[in-house]
């Protein structure tokens, strides 16, 4: 039996999950995550993974995306 753990639990989000989570669409997410300097996204290899409480208080100080 797998378990599945809730979005809101998770401490990284694929790119469709986080785009699911914040209502922003995957494009988007590329385009701000795309800067090597971005503190909220986290390589796993070629894999885009968003830390999700970094993510949310980017999100909590941003004026617009």
């Amino acid at each position: 039996m797998k378990r599945e753990v809730p979005i809101w639990e998770k401490s990284t989000l694929t790119l469709e999950e986080a785009a699911a989570y914040t209502g922003i669409g995957t494009q988007k997410l590329r385009d701000i995550s795309a800067d090597e300097h971005c503190e909220f996204v986290l390589w796993n290899g070629t894999k885009r993974m968003f830390k999700r409480k970094k993510l949310e208080a980017y999100l909590e100080s941003a004026y617009s995306i």
